[in-house]
């Protein structure tokens, strides 16, 4: 028995007392509901996620005809694949993103901070106000993507990462269905129009390595345009309203920031460790192998708890303490092993740049009312920040 119910309240509110409880009962704790284990400390997470014997392996949602929109976006994505598959993805990908994608976003970004931040109100809400709106403009700007569909896109991503939710209905089901083929469908257009009309972006690159024969597929450019969608603003988001929350709570240490005496980039690691947005991540043993003194049988999986990792008191001292000042700070935020998010370079910029912009323009905000949890654990976030300068 774990003792482990994400889907209870009080858990969802706060996880992080019954994930040390978790860890205390051990490194690698079976979890009978969902017939898998459970990697409970940083050492166990790391050493499963960069194990090689274990894998991300995708198995289609049935009835597989039903489902074969969601599924295809998902079969053709390098987060969904290993090698050598995922090898060559990786580099097409990580080849793109070399050629000055993120550092050409910089003035883009802090452009588009400051002119957001300037249209803020003394009261607003964080998060539907300038944390949800601001990555879905970067990762449109990045791709080549109009801005002004940033609704339509944040509603399809929604719907879609539901699905990574544990013991969904079929409601759930509906709408990521529905979302992936509408989706899908935007991203077709999107490639015919970039394939008309190439710009310096990173679809236009990738559809130049894919003409010339040594690209992605069609359906791996596609699923990969959503990916990029997805993963660049759903977890920025939540990155954002989780450590922004968890600032405005702690004065003392939104002073220390506001104050210039933690530089905004170190504080920013620990706004990611501190209450992880993406809670779990799954792998899959391709053989049997031992862990943590434990054999994991080939076909178990093994649950990454990402969130119990970042408050490991072995790693962290004073782990449930949060400290803008924290350094070094081994967090597993952005994963680990050869899934690390590819991402994750330009997260930090477009996070550190749109903190920054916040805090210069209303540096003494503080909270209006109760701050509502969405009612979802894996990708942990707020519903709504109500703030006031």
């Amino acid at each position: 028995m774990t003792g482990f119910d994400p889907t209870e309240a009080q858990f969802l509110e706060d996880p992080y007392p019954a994930l040390a409880r978790l860890r205390r009962q051990g490194p690698l704790v079976w979890h009978e509901p969902w017939s898998m284990w459970l990697a409970t400390d940083h050492a166990t997470v790391g050493a499963v996620l960069k194990n090689r014997a274990f894998g991300r392996l995708w198995n289609d949602w049935e009835p597989v005809e039903e489902m074969e929109p969601f599924n295809a976006l998902h079969r053709n994505q390098l987060m969904e694949n290993e090698p050598p598959a995922h090898t060559r993805m990786r580099r097409l990908l990580a080849g793109a993103f070399g050629r000055g994608h993120v550092e050409r976003m910089r003035p883009r970004i802090e452009a588009l901070a400051a002119d957001m931040v300037a249209a803020l109100p003394d009261t607003f809400d964080v998060l539907a106000d300038y944390a949800e709106p601001m990555p879905v403009y970067v990762i449109c700007d990045l791709l080549g993507v109009p801005r002004e569909d940033h609704e339509d896109l944040r509603r399809w991503s929604q719907a879609i990462v539901h699905m990574y939710e544990k013991d969904i209905d079929e409601a759930t089901k509906l709408a990521a269905l529905e979302a992936s083929a509408a989706f899908s469908d935007y991203v077709h257009e999107v490639i015919a129009m970039r394939r008309r009309q190439p710009g310096e972006d990173l679809v236009s690159d990738l559809i130049a390595e894919t003409d010339a024969g040594k690209g992605f597929s069609d359906d791996e450019l596609v699923a990969t345009v959503v990916l990029l969608l997805n993963a660049g603003h759903e977890a920025s988001v939540n990155t954002f309203g989780n450590g922004f929350h968890a600032l405005l709570t702690h004065r003392d240490q939104l002073a220390r920031v506001t104050s210039g005496e933690v530089p905004i980039e170190i504080a920013l690691e620990e706004l990611i460790r501190f209450d992880a947005p993406l809670q779990l991540f799954e792998r899959t043993a391709t053989k049997d192998v031992e862990v943590a003194g434990q054999v994991v049988s080939a076909g178990q999986k093994v649950a990454c708890l990402m969130g119990s990792a970042n408050r490991d008191p072995e790693v962290f001292e004073d782990a449930d303490t949060f400290d803008v000042g924290r350094d070094p700070n081994p967090h597993v935020g952005f994963g680990l092993g050869i899934h690390f998010c590819l991402g994750a370079p330009l997260a930090r910029l477009e996070l550190s740049i749109s903190l920054r912009a916040l805090l210069d323009r209303f540096p003494d905000l503080v909270l209006t009312g109760e701050s509502p949890r969405r009612p979802t654990w894996v990708l942990r976030g707020y519903e709504s920040i109500q703030v006031s300068a």
